[in-house]
């Protein structure tokens, strides 16, 4: 039976990145609450399984893999969205990827990778979304998903963190140019995050457990519940901020290492 609180009946929303982990969970609670979602992620096995997943229980979920580096992809993707379920009001540029390593040997590849992808997929998806909302006039939201390095130094991250910080001010500077549209865009900053990903780490949830102040790291609920919040239409008077989600750790900032 569906748990649907119908929070976004009628809302049709792309997120990225959501083969797995946080953009999963994202999509998942957006289905599960009346969205139709386009679920995106660069890996088309894994696509196919998420999307399968979150349809399998009775929802409106469409996989759409591919890379958003690529603008040309982004579009065919919000074409897609358009044409799955009749509009897009919302885009989460969940998206993104981690190149760590140190300053001094940071290789131009390397930066290349992390700005198109980070910055140049969320810019692209921003744009494309916006352009849909903006011909059917029925506003909407767009999410940016920074990251707590875009607010305190991390060894070995400095071209990620670049880009995260980047993000947030991204969200604040379209308050300008989209608000009359109706449309209002956030970033949230999400800390240590237990993930499939972060789990490969054996020591990860007891590191971060030690030096978060609400002891542990977030879930990818806690940051989807924050996601969701500021997409909401009950949100829509929100614009330009930026949410940190991250159980108090840069309030006081020790250092993993």
């Amino acid at each position: 039976m569906n748990n649907n609180s119908g929070r976004f009946t009628g809302q049709v929303a792309i997120v990225t990145g959501a083969g797995q982990g946080i953009g999963f969970e994202i999509a998942k609670e957006l289905c599960r609450q009346g969205a139709g979602v386009i679920l995106n992620d660069i890996d088309a096995a894994l696509t196919a399984k998420a999307a399968a997943a979150i349809s399998g229980e009775g929802f409106s979920c469409k996989g759409c893999a591919g890379d958003v580096s690529d603008p040309l992809f982004i579009d065919t993707m919000v074409q897609e969205a358009i044409g799955q379920f009749g509009k897009l009001t919302i885009a989460v540029a969940n998206a993104g990827i981690t190149l760590f390593g140190e300053f001094l040997s940071y290789k131009p590849e390397a930066l290349r990778q992390v700005m198109q992808l980070n910055l140049g997929g969320s810019f692209f998806l921003a744009q494309a979304t916006a352009k849909a909302i903006i011909s059917q006039q029925s506003g909407g939201s767009i999410l940016f998903m920074s990251s707590v390095t875009g607010h305190q130094a991390h060894k070995n991250l400095a071209a990620y963190g670049m880009t995260k910080a980047a993000l947030e001010m991204l969200a604040k500077t379209l308050v300008v140019e989209l608000s009359e549209h109706n449309i209002n865009v956030n970033a949230i900053a999400p800390g240590a995050t237990s993930t499939e990903r972060t789990l490969d780490d054996p020591d990860y949830v007891g590191t971060w457990s030690r030096i978060t102040p609400m002891g542990r790291p977030a879930t990818v609920a806690d940051i989807a519940n924050a996601a969701l919040f500021l997409i909401s239409p009950g949100s829509r008077h929100i614009t330009g901020q930026s949410l940190v989600v991250d159980g108090g750790w840069t309030s006081v900032s020790p250092s993993p290492y």
